[in-house]
Parts: structure tokens; C-alpha cells; sequence
């Protein structure tokens, strides 16, 4: 049986193929969801954070966020929607556990 995403990605292209402006939009959408931390750094949700796949800047979503925070869960979904940005299943499982490891930390299991 094949292993569902447990992640989504938001593509910084629209669904013409046009890349999404500003250049900066997925450090920004992901800013919302930053806060400060007790080094009073501002640090990414370790649910919604920025990557670069392919040249493309997109933003992943833990899936999981739905169930802690919906409102913010339906605030990134109609994001992606009012701006024609493509979404596309994230990694499975296993290869989010992998990631988790090689970086040294990640999500806390929900």
C-alpha cells in the first residue's frame, strides 16, 4: 500500500506556468506563521517553512497543521487558490522522518 503525503507544497508558479511575484512571497507567507523564541530570534513554524525545488520557490505545509491550527490550515490553502499558485503533494512519511533526521530536528510527533 503506498504511503500518503503527509505534507503539500505551494509552487511559486501559477497555473499559466507565470513564476509568482514578489521573488520573496514564500519567506513572507511564511513569516506569518514565525515567532520569537526564547533567543528572540524569529524562527519558521516547523510546520509551514520555505524551500527551493527545482529553481521554484515554494513553501511546504505539514499536514498536521489542520488539526492544530485550522484557521491558519485554510488561511494557506485559500492563499495558494486566490492566487492561482500551484499545489502539489509533499514528501511521504518516510522521507519526512529522513529529513527530520538529516537536518537534526523537525516537528514534534502530533
Amino acid at each position: 500500500m503506498p504511503d500518503h503525503p503527509v505534507e503539500f507544497v505551494i509552487q511559486g508558479t501559477t497555473e499559466d506556468g507565470k513564476p509568482f511575484r514578489p521573488s520573496d512571497w514564500a519567506e513572507r507567507l511564511c513569516g506569518v506563521m514565525s515567532a520569537f523564541g526564547s533567543d528572540h530570534h524569529l524562527a519558521y513554524s516547523p510546520y509551514v517553512h520555505p524551500i527551493t525545488s527545482n529553481g521554484i520557490r515554494c513553501v511546504v505545509v505539514d499536514m498536521r497543521l489542520e488539526a492544530i491550527e485550522p484557521m491558519a490550515y485554510r488561511f494557506l490553502l485559500s492563499f495558494a487558490k486566490e492566487n492561482e499558485l500551484q499545489v502539489r503533494p509533499g514528501r511521504p512519511p518516510e522521507r519526512t522522518k529522513l529529513a527530520e533526521v538529516g537536518r537534526g530536528a523537525g516537528p514534534a510527533d502530533a
